[in-house]
């Protein structure tokens, strides 16, 4: 697609434990980023709507575990369908904000599926920063253009020992600010960056 990445990890991924990806979500592009990045096989957690979308649905709901949010049953099903993947040493993907934001959004707020399922199997969180997807490659059709991709893996945050009940809400704000302040700062650079030419 003529799109190449530049990604900088402040922690590399150990072959043989499994983990959370959360990335921040802006593009259809995102899910192709994560799995390109990847060593090991990712399992992703999604919306079943998604799997309307002609072509990409196709693919999408062959590879996911889908999820009807409105749904108690459909929810435990996913954790029963993670739990069989997770002891295989696979790791997971959800992007927490459980949609594609408009385009002046800069960070949706955060489901707490993720969060859940990460204390619940003691697997870390890996989050990842997507700064140019939503530019690059946006709902708008008249938008985006082939380009480098900036990836930054910031440093696992483990969820060993974490309480559903006491810590969940903790460990989602945490990974949200995290994200969001470096969304929010490269927002204001590029803006400086355009004022100059």
């Amino acid at each position: 697609m003529g799109f190449r990445l530049n990604f900088n990890s402040d922690q590399y991924i150990d072959p043989n434990k499994s983990y959370m990806y959360c990335p921040n979500h802006g593009s259809l592009l995102d899910p192709f980023v994560l799995i390109a990045l990847s060593k090991k096989p990712i399992v992703f957690v999604g919306k079943k709507e998604l799997a309307r979308i002609p072509v990409f649905g196709f693919f999408y709901k062959r590879t996911v575990i889908l999820v009807d949010r409105s749904s108690a049953e459909s929810r435990k099903r996913v954790f029963k369908m993670a739990k069989k993947r997770l002891q295989n040493g696979v790791s997971m993907a959800i992007f927490p904000e459980g949609l594609v934001p408009t385009e002046d959004v800069i960070l949706a707020p955060f489901k707490k599926g993720a969060f859940s399922l990460a204390i619940e199997f003691e697997i870390p969180i890996i989050p990842q920063v997507y700064y140019d997807c939503k530019r690059f490659f946006s709902w708008d059709v008249f938008k985006g253009r082939p380009g480098t991709l900036r990836v930054h893996q910031y440093s696992f945050i483990e969820t060993k020992g974490l309480s559903l009940v006491k810590d969940m809400r903790i460990l989602k704000d945490k990974t949200f600010h995290l994200i969001y302040n470096e969304l929010e700062k490269d927002a204001e650079y590029m803006k400086d960056t355009n004022r100059k030419r």
